[in-house]
């Protein structure tokens, strides 16, 4: 079984609002795009494919 590479990443209110794939990085077209509710102090993890966001906010 292939194991899965979760990422993790700071976001700030300049990533609002939220999702995954971060149109930043270079492997946007891995998954769906998919909005992630997210409030300042929290972490959301992506559905599709684990990543995990802290809101620094």
């Amino acid at each position: 079984m292939k194991e899965k590479m979760t990422k993790s990443y700071e976001i700030d209110e300049n990533d609002l609002p939220l999702c995954c794939p971060l149109p930043r990085l270079d492997l946007w077209n891995q998954h769906p795009r998919v909005y992630i509710p997210i409030h300042p102090g929290e972490e959301a993890v992506c559905p599709y494919c684990g990543t995990s966001f802290h809101f620094k906010g």
